[in-house]
């Protein structure tokens, strides 16, 4: 039976088999029975490495914050996470200079903390979503199409499964969407930042 541990680009927590290929956090969400009690902890979401500097963890220990799995980074941005400062600072530093661009004044890990909380909730438990012309949106964004998410890239859509992408579509050239990519993320994908895709996308 597969651990509560997996997050798809609605931001849902749910028991799926494998891992993906990066790993976050939100807190402590599991109780010591390694159920899932809570939605987030605290507002530094974040998007980890699955290894670094050969550190080794129990998945779920008690009283230690909840190992949280994505197919890829494009999933966890559009869940609400950034890039780790501590395992990915070459990552987290270039995400921070566009955004610095984008958004003003220099900005510290708390301040993008608090703007994309207020970006990807609208609620304790309920993702916060927008419409946007879709010719607009960069490579990397996520869009929700009758209830399934799908990732844009080049000139066509692919869908998101726990392994990877399984259809493609032609990208809509007209019209509005519904973005799941939090506004101040996508803003940082459209400056530039090349935001990291599972190898089923290519």
């Amino acid at each position: 039976m597969p651990l509560q541990n997996r997050v798809t680009p609605f931001g849902d927590i749910v028991a799926l088999e494998g891992r993906g290929l990066v790993m976050g956090n939100r807190g402590i969400l599991h109780d010591e029975a390694r159920r899932v009690i809570r939605y987030s902890q605290v507002r530094h979401w974040l998007v980890c490495r699955l290894e670094f500097r050969g550190r080794h963890r129990i998945v779920m220990r008690p009283h230690s914050y909840t190992e949280l799995f994505f197919l890829d980074e494009a999933t966890a941005f559009a869940a609400g996470h950034r890039p780790c400062a501590e395992c990915r600072n070459v990552d987290y530093k270039r995400f921070r200079e566009l955004w610095v661009r984008c958004h003003g004044a220099p900005v510290s890990a708390d301040i993008i903390d608090r703007k994309l909380q207020d970006d990807r909730r609208a609620g304790p438990r309920a993702k916060r979503t927008y419409e946007e012309h879709a010719a607009a949106l960069p490579d990397g964004s996520y869009i929700a199409i009758d209830g399934r998410a799908w990732l844009v890239l080049g000139k066509q859509i692919l869908a998101w499964s726990p392994t990877g992408y399984v259809e493609r579509q032609k990208r809509p050239t007209s019209g509005r969407v519904v973005v799941l990519t939090p506004r101040a993320t996508i803003a940082v994908l459209s400056a530039g930042y090349r935001v990291s895709v599972h190898p089923t996308a290519k």
